[in-house]
């Protein structure tokens, strides 16, 4: 008889119960809103800091993966856009279980930013974080924008990025 031995993967996922309450100024072509997302931590590592996405912000400037990516590929229009036609997620006020907290974002990747929790969070344990926000919809570019009063709104409010057995995957937009 041949014995086989097999080995479950280590596999979860982390759960995220999200509520957003938003509203459009189809004037100013600009979404305000207030998030809250419950996070429970299904893995096994405690963690101590999230890494959030802020996908709006991709389109804050010439010089973000995707503009750099836009470019590469020939796409020049983004890269040489006015500043008013691009976009940007901005008003962001993060709270942890109702305690302040500071988030942190680097200028080369403005659609990730790094929240250090004010304590850790443990195996199966959750948490509430919440943030009003502002997103400033950008003429279409991509999956995100607007063409007068017709929008493509995707990727559009914060989010916690990929955490799983092979860690934190802050990947840019």
């Amino acid at each position: 008889l041949l014995t086989l031995q097999t080995h479950a993967q280590n596999y979860f996922q982390q759960d995220v119960d999200t509520k957003i309450a938003v509203t459009l100024d189809d004037k100013k072509h600009m979404l305000r809103g207030f998030e809250a997302f419950q996070y429970k931590n299904n893995s096994t590592d405690t963690l101590r800091f999230l890494y959030i996405h802020l996908w709006p912000n991709a389109y804050k400037h010439d010089h973000t993966p995707f503009a750099e990516q836009e470019y590469a590929n020939g796409n020049k229009a983004f890269y040489f856009a006015k500043e008013n036609e691009r976009g940007f997620i901005d008003s962001l006020s993060f709270k942890v279980d109702d305690d302040e907290v500071s988030y942190e974002s680097e200028e080369a990747t403005p659609d990730i930013a790094k929240i250090d929790l004010p304590k850790p969070l443990a195996p199966g344990a959750s948490m509430k974080i919440t943030t009003p926000f502002r997103v400033k919809i950008p003429i279409v570019f991509s999956r995100l924008g607007h063409t007068k009063q017709a929008y493509f709104i995707s990727q559009w409010f914060p989010k916690p990025a990929v955490y799983d057995r092979k860690g934190w995957h802050p990947i840019p937009f």
